[in-house]
């Protein structure tokens, strides 16, 4: 008997068969409709009961129904995500492009978009908005990483996913990013009176992987050793140092005097651009360090982070006038205006005020009702993206040299904002003594319902809803009686909305403004204004 191995093309069966073009998925295979839709209602009972741990009893059918619905992909494409993006790539969302008229294009089907996603993924994806809570239940237990698991699938649909679910994902990708990696200390010598200048001058011209070493902070004329505090201490007097006004980099929004958006009129310092490459990277680094920062940024600031576009809503703590303008043109005829509109605005830039066209020869295209929400679009993109193009380009570029692009991404601005400078504590009954109501009354039923629902929030809640009311999740130092509005001193106030019930609460942060509809019940405002500040960070729209 021979044990030499046949000729590898001896038979038929030896011949390794072509895969099929297109794989069928398992959900395609099995016909388990009633055993999901029995699962999904055993899930929807076990939402409401006070022991999370009932959950896990259901995991491995969940775990199922999510490897069953799993998208079929190519080994090329799982490997897609550990790919490193060049800095052409990372910048992408902020590059000048030519602009277009979408109302007078073909409708396409963009990648990504509900059109183009298959039916196993939009069914996994009702599935899990439906029982998100439970979902995050299971997942919070988890001793896998998200990655790793059954649940892998979510990687790509993180909006699904609790803030605290995100956070512990994005921690573990990046230590598997340094895995193999020894990091030594750097020292970083600076004089305390001039802690950005000197640190500036330390670091600027290090690599991004010396960046990534632990810092050891060593204060000139001082004994101390640094165990951490010393860091700590460097992390809080660099943070705010970045907004002192002598360096120009960065301004305070006009909406709510608390955020900070970068400064227009930067160029006067002529080491601007290099300035803000290192201060991306200085926020990078305290996100990758897991250290807090007393920093508070604009919306639309934390969406250029996040690599999303920003809308005309982001404009209202830029530019209340100009926002109420926009909001205008949206609401009403362009000949209610009484003046012509053209796709072109002015813009100032590096000192120098000029005409920009929106689109090809926009100065000379005028603006109808059948295109104005292009223009509104495009002029957004223009002063919020546009008019600080270079700056934000350096700023990025430092930032994504520490954490990767498509990591931060995960998050929205909300909890970019909440990752970098952590979860405040926020005194319920302070906010209520310093609230006022127009159209309610304190003993009303919406307003008694309204208390009661907040205090049963967690504190990530909590501070979402900050967010979504005021525009940041900062607490004065005084309390809520020194929250200020873009006209000074401004108290919480809740606005009695008597448009639909069917409508999710409104928010105008320039104000601290919620707008409360009459809602029939406590399970309703309750369940629509956890929509409102989870999902709708614009601050309005329809359940």
């Amino acid at each position: 008997m021979t044990t030499q191995a046949p000729p590898s093309t001896s038979t038929p069966m030896e011949v390794e068969p072509e895969l099929p073009e297109c794989l069928e998925s398992l959900s395609d295979q099995l016909t388990l409709t009633d055993l999901w839709a029995t699962l999904s209602n055993c899930l929807k009972e076990l939402a409401d009961t006070p022991d999370h741990h009932a959950v896990l009893v259901l995991q491995p059918t969940v775990e199922a129904f999510f490897l069953v619905h799993a998208a079929v992909i190519s080994s090329e494409e799982k490997k897609k995500p550990n790919q490193k993006e060049t800095r052409k790539e990372q910048l992408a969302h902020i590059e000048e492009k030519e602009g277009q008229l979408e109302s007078e294009q073909a409708p396409q089907t963009v990648v990504g978009s509900e059109e183009d996603i298959s039916p196993d993924t939009k069914k996994f994806l009702a599935f899990a908005e439906t029982h998100r809570t439970v979902l995050n239940q299971i997942l919070r237990q988890s001793t896998t990483h998200l990655a790793d698991g059954p649940f892998s699938v979510l990687v790509d649909h993180t909006r699904v996913l609790d803030f605290d679910i995100k956070r512990r994902y994005f921690r573990t990708e990046l230590e598997r990013l340094d895995e193999g990696i020894r990091r030594e200390d750097l020292a970083v010598h600076v004089r305390r009176d001039a802690v950005f200048e000197e640190s500036f001058r330390e670091l600027h011209r290090r690599s991004a992987e010396e960046w990534k070493n632990r810092f050891y902070i060593v204060f000139e004329g001082e004994e101390g050793q640094d165990a951490g505090g010393l860091l700590r201490e460097w992390y809080v007097i660099i943070s705010r140092e970045i907004f002192n006004p002598n360096y120009a980099l960065f301004k305070s929004s006009p909406g709510d005097r608390v955020t900070y958006t970068i400064n227009d009129f930067s160029h006067i310092n002529s080491n601007h651009l290099c300035y803000f490459k290192f201060v991306g990277r200085v926020i990078a680094k305290a996100i990758y360090d897991n250290k807090l920062l007393e920093c508070y940024f604009t919306r639309s600031f934390y969406k250029h982070i996040l690599a999303k576009l920003v809308k005309h809503q982001d404009m209202e703590s830029e530019d209340y006038e100009f926002y109420k303008g926009l909001d205008f043109l949206l609401e009403n005829k362009v000949s209610d205006l009484g003046y012509d509109l053209t796709f072109s605005t002015e813009i100032q830039e590096f000192g120098v005020t000029e005409v920009r066209d929106l689109i090809p020869d926009g100065r000379n295209v005028i603006v109808t009702d059948q295109n104005k929400a292009d223009y509104i679009r495009l002029v957004c993109q223009m002063k919020m993206t546009g008019a600080i193009r270079k700056q934000l380009a350096a700023f990025l570029e430092g930032f994504y040299d520490i954490i990767p692009r498509r990591l931060i991404a995960i998050f929205n601005e909300q909890e970019l904002e909440l990752l970098l400078s952590g979860l405040p504590d926020i005194n319920i009954d302070d906010l209520k003594a310093n609230s006022e109501y127009h159209k309610y009354s304190v003993t009303s039923l919406q307003i008694v319902w309204f208390w009661r629902a907040l205090r049963s929030f967690d504190q990530t809640d909590r501070a979402k809803f900050l967010q979504f009311v005021t525009g940041s999740s900062k607490v004065p130092l005084q309390g809520f009686g020194a929250l200020e509005g873009m006209n000074g001193a401004q108290k919480f106030q809740i606005h009695r909305d008597d448009r639909s019930t069917d409508r999710l609460p409104a928010a105008h942060t320039c104000f601290n403004q919620l707008d409360l509809p009459a809602y029939e019940t406590y399970d309703k405002l309750r369940t629509y204004l956890l929509k409102a500040i989870q999902e709708c960070s614009e601050g309005f729209g329809f359940a």
